[in-house]
């Protein structure tokens, strides 16, 4: 049944550029899209364009001539034209919102193709003592699960998750410590709050990296790199499965980047939870 779903979406992908007049390099996008139509909707706006061979405004530009607010509703129709919605395949709105979720974890793992970003990415937060992670309110756990395992490898994790002057006071005192790099968790629906910190960041001489789910708008005026990371919208509140797996690759790549220090802080992390009985066997 998906897969006539899947072959249906196929017939009527043309029809998604219908009605636009497009430019030479918008229409190279266009014939990119029909002519790799199970590859692209789980593309970035960067990578699409990269694959494409145009600009990535270009990709922006069509996705407006297409009368499309932006980049993001133009992919989220896309993947709903060729993958078809769940409901055509008889599901029902729970199995469509996991379906959105297996979605975003498929363009994520299109963006992590390049996986040496990701490994630079991982030094310099590795290099960074302390590490300053910031994430507030519906980011906020994503930058607790991120620093409890992070502290396992790192020396130094510094976690905000409070705002206004709390919050700004926690950066300097980072900064005064020695802290280069502040990786901030930035998700649906931006707060200022964290927005003004990431600015702050910068101000006091830190670099900024920030997980959201897309490049583009405040966040990426505020951080030096943007990792995207699509969330679910289909229930009443996203849910940020993608951004989770991001996390835990981030992990990785600190770890990657310090293989010996994060040896030996796991073994003294594992030696004490043994002599202590932290967990049940």
């Amino acid at each position: 049944m998906a897969s006539s779903s899947m072959e249906n979406g196929l017939e009527r992908l043309p029809a998604l550029f219908d009605g636009g007049r497009l430019s030479p390099t918008q229409r190279r996008v266009a014939r990119y899209v029909a002519d790799h139509p199970r590859e692209a909707p789980f593309l970035s706006s960067v990578e699409l364009a990269s694959r494409a061979g145009v600009s990535q405004p270009t990709v922006t530009r069509l996705a407006v001539a297409l009368g499309y607010g932006g980049y993001g509703e133009f992919q989220k129709d896309l993947r709903r034209v060729v993958l078809g919605t769940v409901e055509e395949a008889g599901g029902n709105k729970f199995q469509a919102a996991v379906d959105e979720e297996i979605s975003n974890l498929r363009a994520l793992r299109g963006a992590l193709e390049d996986d040496g970003k990701i490994a630079e990415l991982g030094r310099d937060l590795a290099s960074s003592v302390p590490l300053v992670v910031v994430g507030l309110r519906a980011s906020a756990p994503l930058a607790g699960f991120f620093s409890y395992f992070a502290e396992k490898l790192h020396p130094d994790v510094r976690t905000i998750t409070d705002g206004g002057s709390a919050g700004t006071d926690r950066l300097a005192q980072a900064r005064r410590a020695g802290a280069g790099w502040a990786l901030c968790f930035v998700l649906p629906r931006y707060p200022r709050e964290t927005l003004a910190l990431m600015e702050y960041a910068r101000e006091l001489g830190l670099r900024v990296a920030a997980v959201s789910d897309r490049v583009g708008g405040p966040v990426s005026g505020a951080a030096e790199v943007v990792l995207p990371a699509g969330v679910g919208t289909r229930l009443v509140f996203d849910s940020q499965t993608a951004a989770m797996a991001l996390s835990t690759v981030l992990i990785e790549a600190l770890s990657d980047a310090a293989p010996r220090r994060a040896q030996a802080n796991l073994e003294d992390f594992e030696q004490r939870a043994q002599n202590l009985g932290w967990f049940a066997e």
